[in-house]
C-alpha cells in the first residue's frame, strides 16, 4: 500500500509529500538517497556524517598514536593546572 504520490516535473524533479518527509524526518538540507534492490528502487534518509567522515575529520593525519595511561592522566594534570592557574 502506498504511503503518497509525487509527480515528476519536466525538469526531472519531485516533491517529497509530507507524510513522508514527516515519517522520515526530513527538513530543508535533508539528503536522500536511492538504491536499487531488485526490481525496487529504496529511497532513504542519508545521515549527515558516517562516523567514517567524522573520524577522519578529527584525525586528518591518521589515527593518533598510542598512550599508556599514565601519559593520559598526566595530560589531563597538565591542561587542568594551565586552565586553572591563577591569574
Amino acid at each position: 500500500m502506498a504511503i503518497a504520490h509525487s509527480k515528476v516535473t519536466a525538469q526531472g524533479q519531485i516533491s517529497v509529500p509530507a507524510a513522508v518527509r514527516r515519517k522520515l524526518g526530513l527538513g530543508p538540507g535533508s539528503v536522500l538517497e536511492w538504491n536499487e534492490e531488485g526490481e525496487k528502487v529504496v529511497v532513504r534518509r542519508v545521515a549527515r556524517y558516517s562516523s567514517e567522515d567524522i573520524h577522519r575529520k578529527l584525525f586528518p593525519k591518521g589515527p593518533p598514536k598510542p598512550r599508556t595511561l599514565e601519559e593520559l592522566k598526566e595530560g589531563i594534570r597538565r591542561y587542568m593546572r594551565k586552565r586553572h592557574a591563577s591569574r
